[in-house]
């Protein structure tokens, strides 16, 4: 599990361009803090996030998100945790970028994290990759640097795997049937419907393209589209009471990345299934 907290009321800031030093403090404060917290004792190992930012920029790294968790102490505000989406020259093309999620704290309340991540541009809304690509974790101890760096060019080591499977993806066909099962297993991972409550759209909405680019029948098409209408919402829906309401953006990234990664992985099964 992703060690966040991040929800729909913390600062974030994305950007088309990469961040500037600025613009991240603005956002999140922790990132630049000059020391741990008090909290902390003698064998936590202190680097600063902005110093591995600094070292991963000169691997060729940018960052293009940035956010930082809220808290009510404001004691913990320029110690506490923070999320940083970065992505690597070589990796970026016209419609998709890899990316590395890179999350850590200054108050002990999480280790250096990082996983892989998608972003796609032409609809703006970052996937999260599954177990396919592992999610590396570095303690405040010891080479701190040199093992995030080397954690990081792990992660995108592994997009090759991700490319592969992507394609394999977009090689698939998916019955009708198929679709409205894979959709059907998606709103019971957002919803958890049951008898009582039942999942307040349908399959048909999430399986609905927004644009005419995702109106194929393959899976990773299937997938894009289910991700996109469940993350970002808006779709007409039914209350348990009857009463008409619309779908919520999925804000919060701790519950983003719960139901990105939860898809992807489900999208992966039908590929194994399929193939």
């Amino acid at each position: 599990m992703l060690a966040s907290r991040f929800t729909r009321q913390s600062p974030i800031l994305r950007s088309r361009d990469p961040l500037s030093d600025d613009q991240i403090r603005a956002v999140a404060p922790s990132i630049y803090a000059d020391a741990p917290h008090a909290s902390r004792t003698e064998r936590y190992t202190y680097i600063p996030t902005s110093t591995v930012l600094d070292s991963l920029r000169k691997e060729g790294f940018q960052p293009f998100m940035v956010t930082q968790t809220r808290v009510r102490d404001d004691g913990r505000r320029d110690f506490t945790k923070h999320m940083l989406r970065l992505r690597h020259a070589s990796q970026i093309n016209d419609t998709e970028a890899n990316e590395i999620i890179l999350l850590n704290s200054h108050d002990g309340t999480s280790s250096y994290q990082m996983l892989a991540g998608m972003f796609r541009f032409v609809c703006s809304n970052g996937l999260v990759c599954g177990d396919t690509v592992a999610d590396v974790r570095v303690k405040h101890k010891g080479q701190i640097i040199d093992n995030v760096i080397e954690g990081a060019f792990d992660v995108l080591d592994g997009f090759g795997l991700v490319r592969e499977v992507r394609e394999e993806m977009k090689a698939i066909s998916l019955k009708a049937e198929e679709s409205n099962a894979f959709a059907k297993a998606a709103l019971s991972l957002k919803y958890e419907p049951d008898d009582t409550k039942p999942a307040p759209i349908t399959e048909s909405q999430i399986l609905a393209p927004r644009r005419n680019a995702d109106t194929g029948a393959d899976l990773w098409t299937t997938f894009n589209r289910v991700q996109e209408n469940l993350v970002r919402g808006g779709l007409n829906a039914r209350t348990t009471n009857g009463r008409r309401a619309r779908t919520r953006e999925v804000t919060g990234l701790d519950q983003s990345v719960k139901v990105n990664r939860a898809l992807w992985l489900l999208a992966d099964e039908m590929r194994k299934i399929k193939a």
